[in-house]
């Protein structure tokens, strides 16, 4: 079936990593009708605003990225606003997606929906299998009620109304977009950030918490939001015929992972420093291993383009354009 390139499509969360990204990806594919509103235009936790922004704009298709994010501290710090911010932001958007004839609509969530200690690589169908990660359960338990309010949907209005709202599970992001923050900033950008400083300083070493053995796997955001746009576009007959009614939302990874310490190497050379790794393996390690399965978007046809030592430098790049940076 051929794509309308001029359907209007609503990608809410348009100013975030993973938004700004879908939105460069729905452009290079030549879409033409993409609309968006910043934080300020829209509330999307006021329901009357969502309800009205739906009657007035009538999207054929949403991408749901928008969501209130942050690191461990941030989650431990807010759970309550984590909970009921995301849980507002779904609960209004699919619902008023619904009600004013949205046929398409793809969620984002979150790996952190797995179990602590699922077994790895994490598939699908570990999702509801035992406890979660206690510091990030509010955004975890917001985002899996995301997945089943799309399931819900679906088997309730999916004949009727022809409703198809689907989502997908990102692993550890970077790439354009990302944050920098010095202290609230995921493990590559925070490593991108440090070592460039590193480098400016001249200094001999750069210390990294723990012993470097953890796992970890990491997908340039770029390539998420393809793959974003590859289960949106997907036909309803292929996809349906490799998810279940009530198990179907899809890991996007990058299909390997590497040690911490492999990451370190690889953003020192990616930022020019030059000088000693160290460990302080008095800190503590994290979970030792967290990477998901991505077979059944390879199944499906779809596969990541940009390695990590590639992303890398794009990231480096792009942070050096930030203003704070420019200068430096």
């Amino acid at each position: 079936m051929p794509t309308d390139l001029n359907q209007k499509i609503y990608v809410a969360g348009h100013r975030g990593m993973v938004g700004s990204a879908i939105v460069r990806n729905l452009q290079a594919k030549g879409y033409k009708n993409i609309i968006t509103r910043t934080h300020a235009e829209l509330d999307l936790t006021n329901q009357q605003a969502v309800k009205t922004f739906f009657e007035t704009e009538k999207p054929d298709q949403v991408y749901l990225a928008a969501a209130k994010v942050g690191g461990i501290h941030a989650n431990n710090t807010f759970p309550a606003e984590f909970i009921y911010d995301n849980l507002m932001v779904q609960n209004n958007v699919i619902h008023q997606a619904f009600v004013n004839g949205v046929k398409k609509l793809l969620f984002l969530g979150s790996s952190c929906i797995y179990p602590r200690l699922a077994p790895q690589p994490m598939g699908e169908d570990a999702l509801l299998t035992g406890k979660l990660e206690p510091t990030n359960e509010p955004y975890a338990i917001a985002k899996i009620a995301g997945i089943k309010m799309c399931e819900s949907y679906n088997r309730q209005y999916g004949k009727s109304h022809g409703v198809d709202y689907r989502s997908v599970m990102p692993t550890n992001l970077y790439g354009p977009g990302d944050n920098y923050h010095p202290e609230n900033s995921h493990v590559i950008p925070a490593l991108i950030r440090r070592f460039h400083e590193a480098k400016l300083a001249n200094a001999p070493e750069v210390v990294i918490w723990g012993t470097g053995t953890p796992r970890r796997e990491f997908l340039y955001v770029d390539d998420m939001a393809a793959a974003s746009v590859f289960v949106m576009e997907l036909d309803k007959t292929a996809y349906d015929a490799q998810v279940e009614p009530m198990q179907s939302h899809i890991n996007v990874g990058f299909g390997s992972d590497v040690t911490i310490a492999d990451l370190a190497n690889a953003v020192a050379t990616a930022t020019g420093y030059q000088g000693k790794i160290a460990f302080d393996t008095s800190k503590p390690d994290g979970a030792p291993r967290k990477w998901m399965s991505s077979e059944l978007l390879n199944k499906l046809g779809w596969k990541p383009q940009v390695q990590l030592e590639q992303g890398l430098k794009n990231a480096y790049a792009q942070m050096l354009e930030q203003p704070e940076f420019s200068a430096s």
